[in-house]
């Protein structure tokens, strides 16, 4: 079974900046898409940002552009969310997830149930 391993979060101060890693446990695992999500405490999980595999093509939440940037190392099977200008709000679970059956395309990048492989989570905290 594919597991996606995340790395990366922490504490940092308002104004910080951090980048989380997201790879498959596997090297032979295709995504069409890749993407992130959050979980505030006390909400919803929320779509963050998402990648489209093969031409990059990225995709962001009104809340993080301008100050987040999704990337990928295709030669690696990891993608990358490079976070600028922290806010306290910016504090959650940050979840990487990968659509393997390209169910992005038809439902969207901004939906959770496009995506069928979740990774484990990992802490973000802003501090002021």
């Amino acid at each position: 079974q594919v597991q996606l391993v995340e790395s990366g979060g922490g504490l940092v101060q308002i104004g910080g900046s951090l980048r989380l890693s997201c790879a498959a446990s596997e090297y032979t695992f295709t995504s069409y898409a890749m993407g992130w999500f959050r979980r505030a405490p006390g909400k919803e999980r929320e779509f963050v940002a998402a990648i489209a595999w093969a031409d990059g093509s990225t995709y962001y939440a009104d809340s993080v552009k301008g100050r987040f940037t999704i990337s990928r190392d295709k030669s690696k099977n990891t993608e990358f969310l490079e976070m600028d200008v922290l806010r306290p709000e910016d504090t959650a679970v940050y979840f990487c997830a990968a659509d393997n059956r390209g169910t992005t395309f038809y439902t969207g990048y901004y939906r959770e149930t496009s995506y069928n492989y979740w990774g484990q989570g990992t802490q973000v905290t802003v501090s002021s």
